[in-house]
Formats: structure tokens, C-alpha cells, sequence
């Protein structure tokens, strides 16, 4: 394993599309949503490192999870788990891995990831992740993995690449990023043959995605290149709460990626998914011979097809007459929710939050 290359899984979101099994406290990250015996954080380490060496695997999350990443990953050292005191979107923490990885290791490449995405094929996931902290290393690139489409989802961003400039066995230009699209447009995109899926898996070199931030982002580059004679010491903790409050929040695709031009992208098919919702994870569970997924042991049904249903271990459910439902039982939360209808999970938050206040978000 190469000792200059270094992974760092983001595991700081709120997962709040999951609801109500997803909770502040405790969000999907953190959750075996498919019922695999791995949580979803547990899922990612494993899968990085088949080819990252251990101590050069670093988690980043919020100071409120610190406590649940050790107890999930025993194995990681303290040190690589790295507390954000606030959220501010992905941009902030790139810099701030990048700045830290600089200091201690002026070869530094770098991968940065999700935590809570579904990767079926690891190894051809770990041959292109490793072909592209290559290609990064080698030609000054800021590299993504881009997902080739399947049907035309309005969930994903897009990535448009250009088909003449393969490089390196392919390897290929950017030409656009666009955000989720409406169905019209996605369907437009599949057809056309030169867009990909944005999986938020991002791969470079510290010294040129600092670069990219020193070009695109300059007052935030400033704000991390003032302290880094403070990453890696005792006053690391402290140098973050003087940064973190000056940074604009804003995700590292708008920051970077959509303004740099020396970016590139892999086409890639390893199974992959982002398990963003509920229907996501229905997708990828096992169904039985009436298209229902269940997890849970104790779950009765009657003329019950196309439903996903998700139940607490001590409780039976019976159920009678659903079709195309998510049915997701918690300790102190039922949500019943017609399948077309999951985007409204914020919605129903924001109506729980203003009736009934913080107690079951």
C-alpha cells in the first residue's frame, strides 16, 4: 500500500431523508439500513481499507459524533477522527484534511467520500479508485468517479464529459456539472451518452486542491493557511474554532469542481448507490415473490405489494392492503408514507419540529 495515499470518509450528516430511524443523535451513517450486520460507516472503513493503510484512513464528523464513530471503528486511531465544530457543507472540510495531510506529508494524495453510499463491487471500486490517485498524482487533476446512469434519476447531480479527450485508459475531460435535474432533462442526459451520475467521491493531491482553494476560494484558503502551523499539534482543536465561524458554507462541487478546468472524471459501474432515501434502500434490499422488502422478524402482511417496510425488532407489525409504501416502525415514531410521496419527509419534519418541538428529530 502506497504511504502517501489517504482517505477521508465525511460521516457529519444529519441522514434526515432516513427519518425516523435517522435522528440527530444518531443519523443513517451510523445505521445498517440494509440489514447487512454493518453499519453504514462500518461498510465504507472496511472498503477503504483493502487498499488505504489504516492509520492514513481519517473520519470527519461533527463534535456531536465522536463518541458513536469510536464505538462503531475501535480500530482507528483517536487521532484520525476529526471533529467539526459546525457544519458548513463540504468545501470546509476538504481545505481543512488537505491543510492538515500538507503539513505532515508534502506527498499527500487524497480521497475524499461519502460515508453512507452502497458499493456492491469493491473490487473494481478499489481499481479505479487507485487508477485515479495515479492519474491525480501524476497530471496536477482533480479526479471524480462519475456513475453510469441507469435510468434517468432526478435525485443525482450530473457530471458531462467530453467523449474526445480519453486519457490514460479512460480518463476524460469535464465538461459541465449540473445539479438534480427535472425528469425531462434527466431523460435527455441518459439518452445523449456523455453524462454520468455525481457521486461525491472526489480524488487529488493536497497541494493541488489547496491550489484549487488558494485559485477559487481565496479568503477561505487564507483562513486555513493563517493557522497551519497549528494542525497536527495540541492547538489544532482550537485553530478550527477560529476557522470554522469565518467560512462561507458551501459544498466542494460549487466551491471547486465547477470552477477549476484541470478536472476529470472516471466512468465507473461498481453497484453503486447513494442510499439517500428510503426509496434508495427499498431498491437494494431483497424482496419477496410480492416485491415487498422487509427488515424486521416480526412482520405479518396481507395483500401487501411493493412496500418497504422497516420495523423495530421487538414489535409486530401487521399490515393489510398497502401498495407502493414505505412503512417504517421506531420505538417512538410510525411513518406511513406512500412511496411517490418520500420527498415530503422534510416537510413532515418541519411539521413534527413545530408541533411537537426537538423530541423526535
Amino acid at each position: 500500500m502506497n504511504k502517501h495515499n489517504y482517505v477521508a470518509i465525511l460521516a457529519g450528516g444529519l441522514g434526515t431523508r432516513f427519518w425516523p430511524k435517522s435522528r440527530a443523535s444518531f443519523p443513517k451513517q451510523f445505521l445498517d439500513i440494509l440489514g447487512t450486520g454493518e453499519t453504514l460507516i462500518q461498510s465504507a472503513y472496511k472498503r477503504y481499507a483493502s487498499f488505504i493503510k489504516p492509520e492514513n484512513i481519517y473520519i470527519i464528523t461533527s463534535d456531536e459524533y465522536v463518541d458513536i464513530v469510536k464505538e462503531q471503528l475501535p480500530q482507528l486511531n483517536t487521532e484520525n477522527i476529526l471533529a467539526e465544530p459546525s457544519r458548513k457543507n463540504t468545501a470546509p472540510c476538504v481545505a481543512y484534511i488537505a491543510s492538515k495531510l500538507l503539513q505532515e506529508d508534502p506527498e499527500a494524495s487524497l480521497i475524499v467520500a461519502p460515508s453512507d453510499h452502497l458499493v456492491i463491487d469493491v473490487n473494481i471500486f478499489k481499481k479505479l479508485s487507485l487508477q485515479a490517485l495515479e492519474f491525480a498524482k501524476n497530471n496536477n487533476a482533480l479526479v471524480t468517479l462519475g456513475i453510469k446512469p441507469t435510468y434517468p434519476n432526478t435525485g443525482y447531480g450530473y457530471i458531462q464529459y467530453d467523449l474526445g479527450t480519453v486519457q490514460d485508459d479512460n480518463v476524460y475531460e469535464v465538461k459541465t456539472f449540473t445539479e438534480k435535474p427535472d425528469l425531462e432533462l434527466a431523460q435527455t442526459f441518459l439518452a445523449s451518452g456523455d453524462f454520468l451520475w455525481n457521486a461525491g467521491i472526489f480524488i487529488w493531491t493536497a497541494k493541488d486542491v489547496l491550489a484549487a482553494f488558494e485559485q477559487f476560494q481565496p479568503e477561505m484558503y487564507e483562513l486555513f493557511a493563517a493557522e497551519k502551523e497549528n494542525f497536527n499539534t495540541p492547538e489544532e482543536k482550537n485553530a478550527l474554532q477560529r476557522i470554522y465561524p469565518l467560512c462561507v458554507s458551501i459544498s466542494i462541487d460549487y466551491a471547486i469542481m465547477e470552477k477549476a478546468e484541470n478536472v476529470y472524471v472516471i466512468p465507473a459501474d461498481f453497484g453503486w448507490s447513494d442510499l439517500g432515501t428510503w426509496n434508495s434502500a427499498y431498491t437494494n434490499l431483497e424482496k419477496d415473490k410480492k416485491g415487498n422488502a422487509i427488515t424486521g422478524e416480526h412482520v405479518i402482511t396481507f395483500d401487501v405489494e411493493n412496500t418497504m417496510i422497516s420495523s423495530e425488532e421487538n414489535k409486530l407489525l401487521v399490515l393489510q392492503g398497502l401498495e407502493d409504501f414505505i412503512v417504517v416502525d421506531t420505538k417512538d415514531v410510525l411513518l406511513v408514507c406512500k412511496k411517490d410521496k418520500e420527498q415530503q419527509v422534510k416537510e413532515f419534519l418541519a411539521e413534527v419540529k413545530k408541533k411537537k418541538g426537538d423530541r423526535y428529530l
